[in-house]
């Protein structure tokens, strides 16, 4: 949204950049979702299931004359609620913000936040709803916030941070037939999945069909693909030439999770090699082994299930 908003300003045809602030009760939209609209009357992203849509397109061409910023509030009644498939009301606050006008967004910030997130980088943008004064924040400032991947108002009432994280990637070494079942349910959960396997005949379309595949040896994979802490590690193949490099390379960035298959007998083993390869325990310490919470799962797509569950347990309590 943030990405059409800029180009729709840069071509001369004017953005606005809707986000919602507060919600109360069941609201459609969480807080930070964001809704772009062009002069022109295009749409791209959403702040609510459809009740509110039209009528903050509308406060957003006003936004456009008249160069200025507003929030607005709108109730969701039970009536409306059930026509966009909610089983109650609620309330939802929006941020309307004209792009490139003088209360606006001004472009030179949007497209820095663009820039961020193209590399990569986690950023917020934070504004001053009574002053409507803008700037770029890092994680060291909203420590919590990022971690937790939430927007919001600070206790100040006042100060709206709205945070852009990296999306989340997730690796699997292994075209294995836990990895069959884990990169859909990975993709479904939000994370860009890659399969990593050398051996071509495992790791192929045929087999992982609409995957992305990388048939490169795992440590020159990782360092082509990146690793940060937006992404997480899994190993599945049970053969060290394969899964140590990847583990290897792993531990020594900054991944959220390492996730590693085998039993307490294969893991002891696989400890005794990173030692003799120089990982010191504490690096060794941030492997999860056996891999996946214990849920008792027992077929592959349980064991998929066990997985994402650990790394969405490792990603939100951590």
């Amino acid at each position: 949204m943030l990405e059409a908003a800029l180009d729709w300003h840069r071509a001369g045809k004017g953005a606005v950049l809707a986000t919602v602030v507060e919600t109360w009760g069941s609201a459609p939209r969480p807080v930070g979702a964001n809704l772009a609209v062009s002069g022109d009357g295009d749409m791209v992203g959403s702040v609510s299931g459809g009740c509110v849509e039209g009528a903050v397109v509308a406060e957003s061409f006003d936004a456009l004359e008249s160069g200025e910023s507003k929030l607005l509030n709108y109730g969701v009644s039970d009536d409306d609620a059930f026509a966009v498939g909610l089983a109650c009301g609620g309330k939802i606050g929006v941020q309307v913000q004209p792009v490139g006008k003088p209360g606006g967004i001004p472009e030179a910030i949007l497209a820095e936040l663009v820039a961020a997130r193209a590399a990569r980088k986690p950023v917020a943008y934070v504004v001053d709803t009574e002053s409507w004064d803008r700037r770029l924040a890092g994680p060291e400032e909203f420590p919590d916030r990022f971690r937790a991947d939430r927007s919001g108002f600070e206790p100040d009432g006042k100060t709206f941070v709205a945070v852009h994280n990296p999306p989340l990637r997730m690796v699997v070494v292994g075209a294995v037939h836990i990895a069959q079942p884990l990169m859909p349910m990975a993709r479904l959960a939000g994370y860009d999945a890659t399969l990593v396997d050398p051996r071509e005949a495992f790791g192929a379309a045929a087999r992982f069909p609409g995957e992305t595949i990388m048939n490169d040896w795992p440590d020159e994979a990782l360092a082509e693909h990146g690793l940060d802490a937006r992404t997480a590690v899994v190993t599945l193949t049970h053969d060290p030439k394969l899964d140590d490099p990847a583990i290897i390379a792993a531990l020594k960035s900054d991944v959220f999770y390492l996730g590693c298959l085998g039993s307490p007998r294969t893991h002891a083993k696989r400890v005794e090699r990173l030692t003799a390869a120089g990982l010191s325990e504490a690096q060794i310490g941030r492997i999860h082994a056996p891999v996946g919470l214990d849920i008792g799962a027992k077929s592959p797509a349980e064991i998929a299930v066990a997985i994402l569950a650990q790394m969405t347990q490792v990603l939100r309590q951590r």
